[in-house]
């Protein structure tokens, strides 16, 4: 799918590049039609993409016939990388940093690179380039008061998951995590262990696989009632976890 010629035109949209700018531009979560106008010509016209993994970049790029060439920035990319690409800011070069999915900087490491750019150039502008967010996605369709809410990002791995759901149970707001395909069960189990050993009421939650791609699902309900559908269920994809 091509975007229209004339949409290049930026007199009055506010993209400057006569200056170095470092774009954080939200990419889909899925569904490859979920970008903006204003996103693909931005990719189009950035010096380089720096992407969490150039494969799964690569399938946008080529959708939509962007040139641009990749840089792979990730959480595991060192200070060296990091050090190159704050050197070509510092030469003017213009970035456009996406994730794999979704918005960057929410639970990945954009937001340490804008630190670190705005601490390291002088005159660097952070731009942001809105669009999918699978935290946004999930409020949207989650039928419950989401005026005030928690974002907690994923879980630990290994040490002080207790103290994690824990901090879920205790909020008085509803809260929203992240979780893969690997450890979804794990993470609900555990949840529903500490609801039961706190004597708090039956939790409700509302669980999110796959937005916007061909197999969404969404589970509603008692934790051990969401427990059970996925049980019967393909444990597949990313997850958005809401606790009513």
């Amino acid at each position: 799918m091509l975007i229209n010629d004339n949409l290049k035109d930026k007199a009055n949209n506010g993209d400057t590049f006569n200056m170095p700018n470092l774009y954080i531009v939200a990419t889909p979560i899925g569904n490859l039609e979920d970008i903006t106008y204003r996103a693909v010509r931005i990719l189009k016209e950035a010096d380089f993409v720096l992407c969490e993994d150039t494969r799964v970049t690569s399938k946008l790029l080529a959708r939509y016939e962007i040139g641009t060439p990749t840089i792979s920035y990730h959480q595991h990319s060192d200070g060296n990388k990091v050090k190159y690409i704050l050197d070509l800011l510092s030469q003017g070069k213009n970035l456009a940093l996406v994730t794999d999915a979704g918005t960057p900087g929410i639970s990945d490491p954009g937001g340490q690179l804008v630190a670190e750019a705005l601490k390291s150039i002088d005159g660097a502008k952070i731009i942001s380039i809105p669009g999918p967010s699978a935290l946004a996605a999930a409020a949207s369709i989650s039928g419950i008061s989401i005026d005030k809410f928690v974002f907690m990002g994923f879980p630990p791995v290994k040490k002080k998951r207790k103290k994690f759901f824990e901090e879920v149970i205790r909020s008085k707001y509803p809260v929203i995590f992240y979780e893969s395909s690997h450890r979804i069960m794990k993470s609900l189990n555990e949840l529903k262990e500490i609801i039961g050993n706190s004597g708090e009421a039956p939790c409700q939650v509302i669980v999110c696989r796959e937005l916007t791609k061909k197999f969404e699902t969404v589970y509603r309900g008692a934790i051990a009632e969401v427990l059970k559908k996925l049980e019967n269920d393909k444990i597949k994809g990313e997850f958005v976890v809401i606790v009513g």
